[in-house]
């Protein structure tokens, strides 16, 4: 989101001490098991912070309560129109894919970006910790803008595939941005409370996003949609910057912060940063993910499916790719990703759990909004009302499960209680994925499940922060996230197999003799499947078919989630009322 030259003039310190060198210490209370979880140490157990920490930190020092609460609200207001975005694109993404020929291909636009927008948090964690929080804004903006400029200029799927990485990278690095903002902003009691609060512009998204998609469909194109955006997300994105600029500014001029100066020329500065950033570790993490799980959904484009060349190579290549990163993490000078905090077992629970619960649930959401249009005849707005029912209980949930852990301090036993809801969601996924179940109970099941996933999300992203200091709250949050994006991606990759290499074939099959030569045609729009009126034969074969591929989505998704018990299992009691310090400084809440 943005890039200026300061990340020259800071140089980096050393992090905090590693979490085995506090093993046998007890520096906290209400943790059962100090041996086993790193404390949350105070500020003053980091004596060194790095360059983009002490510079938060000197700001929130030095700004008022009315410029606390200024940040607030103009953190909400990106919040706002980065979820409306969100809610738009995915409403209109089979349209526009659609509109290129290729509905099939719907997963294979997220499965890249998932990738690369998850693996990439890691880098824009060091950048945000070495060059500062607004540097890493400025540069997600950037990367926004441009794709959504490009989104609005696309005439292929190549193209928009390409533009959507983009956004994706931007989008995803945005709101990351804008979470380690509201932690530096707020004690870890309060800090769940606060980023729940600031998802609940996702309420109103859920039911203005498809309205808004729906309008600029019938009126416009999705062309004129991505345009409009790219100038509000700019528009709400810079008062930000300007705000944390002038107080940093303002941090310099009281004495509170200090510019250092690295000595490095440009291209010392770059060899510097490609290192420090792990460039290579990020190619190779993206390259296996993405040219492993890509085929799955590519194969049957192929002119000789699996035993096309290029599918070949791109497995071949991505395997390759395991070894080849293991040896460089072994070796580099840097890391990718910092292995130490995967040795504690609350932060491989919460990881895991994240991972399992977006395989789960992409599995059988990633085609689901077309389901709705198709089957049960619901418009674009109808029908995403019904899907996003999943992410609308989640944002007005997650502030009152925040509160909950704010008044009990605890989150493992929380997270818990969400096993038996987020099971019974999915398990009824099954019964209830059937062309004549009612739109109403379609809607109590994803009420169910973003009840689940909720608890699950909310409790996790506590978890790994309560166990590090103010040092490490953006690395071990880049971590959870990109096992997150790791686990969507394989989701779409598992839904994007199941679709391209059985639906066509269940469609074919269903369809009457006098009609079969159409199937390609019908499989690959979304609009020509929805045109065949009720009682005809090719309406019945194109509903089966849905009905089959989805049901065979919901069976696999709902078998990972037994492995949900076992991941909180492994979880350390620790309750963050009785942590004897906070991980922040300055004025916070």
């Amino acid at each position: 989101m943005e890039k200026t030259n300061v990340s020259d003039q800071v140089t980096p310190a050393t992090t905090s001490r590693d979490a085995e060198k506090m093993a046998g210490f007890d520096v906290r209370q209400g943790v059962d098991n100090p041996s086993d979880d790193r404390a949350s140490m105070s500020d003053g157990d980091s004596a060194d912070f790095q360059g983009g920490v002490q510079r938060v930190r000197a700001i929130t020092k030095t700004w008022s309560t009315k410029t606390l609460v200024l940040m607030f609200i103009l953190l909400y207001l990106v919040s706002f129109v980065d979820a409306l975005l969100s809610t738009v694109e995915s409403s209109l993404n089979p349209y526009i894919t659609s509109s290129f020929g290729k509905h099939g291909l719907l997963t294979v636009v997220s499965v890249l970006s998932t990738i690369l927008g998850g693996s990439s948090k890691l880098t824009l964690a060091k950048i945000i910790d070495v060059w500062g929080r607004v540097e890493g804004f400025l540069i997600m903006l950037v990367l926004v803008t441009i794709g959504l400029i490009l989104k609005a200029t696309c005439t292929n799927i190549e193209m928009y595939t390409a533009a959507h990485t983009l956004y994706w990278v931007g989008h995803i690095g945005l709101t990351y941005v804008v979470d380690i903002m509201l932690a530096d902003m707020t004690s870890l009691r309060n800090r769940m409370i606060m980023l729940g609060l600031n998802g609940t512009p996702g309420i109103a998204s859920t039911f203005a996003g498809p309205k808004i998609a729906s309008l600029f469909y019938a009126n416009l194109d999705f062309h004129w949609a991505f345009g409009a955006f790219a100038i509000m997300q700019v528009g709400v994105c810079i008062p930000v910057a300007a705000v944390m600029l002038f107080m940093q500014r303002r941090a310099e001029k009281s004495g509170e912060l200090e510019k250092t100066y690295s000595g490095r020329n440009w291209w010392q500065s770059i060899a510097h940063y490609v290192i420090e950033f792990d460039v290579v570790g990020i190619i190779l993490v993206t390259a296996v993910f993405t040219l492993i799980l890509l085929p799955f959904s590519i194969a049957p484009y192929g002119p000789k499916g699996w035993a096309t060349g290029y599918i070949i190579a791109m497995e071949v290549i991505g395997v390759a790719c395991i070894p080849a990163f293991y040896v460089w993490e072994r070796y580099a000078p840097v890391q990718f990703l910092p292995w130490k905090y995967l040795k504690q077992p609350t932060m491989i629970g919460s990881c895991m759990l994240y991972l399992v619960m977006f395989i789960s649930i992409f599995t059988w959401n990633s085609y689901f909004s077309s389901y709705l249009q198709v089957v049960n005849r619901l418009d674009i707005t109808s029908a995403n009302y019904v899907l996003n029912a999943f992410s609308l209980t989640s944002y007005i949930f997650s502030p009152i499960f925040g509160l909950v852990i704010r008044w009990t301090g605890d989150f493992r036993w929380t997270a818990m209680a969400g096993i038996p809801i987020f099971l019974l969601g999915t398990a009824l996924l099954i019964p209830f994925r059937a062309p004549d179940t009612h739109v109403g109970l379609l809607t109590m099941v994803q009420i169910l499940v973003g009840l689940g996933s909720c608890i699950f999300t909310v409790c996790g992203q506590i978890a790994v922060m309560a166990i590090v200091t103010h040092q490490e709250v953006a690395v071990v949050i880049a971590i959870w996230g990109l096992f997150g994006s790791i686990g969507a991606a394989v989701g779409f990759a598992v839904a994007g197999g199941m679709w391209n290499n059985m639906f066509l074939k269940e469609l074919t099959k269903r369809l009457p003799l006098g009609s079969k030569h159409l199937a390609a045609t019908i499989y690959s729009d979304i609009v020509t499947q929805m045109k065949y009126a009720d009682g005809t034969p090719e309406r019945g074969a194109i509903v089966g078919a849905y009905a089959d591929i989805q049901r065979k989505m919901v069976i696999v998704g709902v078998c990972f989630v037994p492995l949900c018990i076992l991941c909180t299992w492994f979880w350390r009691n620790v309750n963050v009322k009785k942590l004897e310090k906070e991980q922040t400084a300055g004025n916070v809440w």
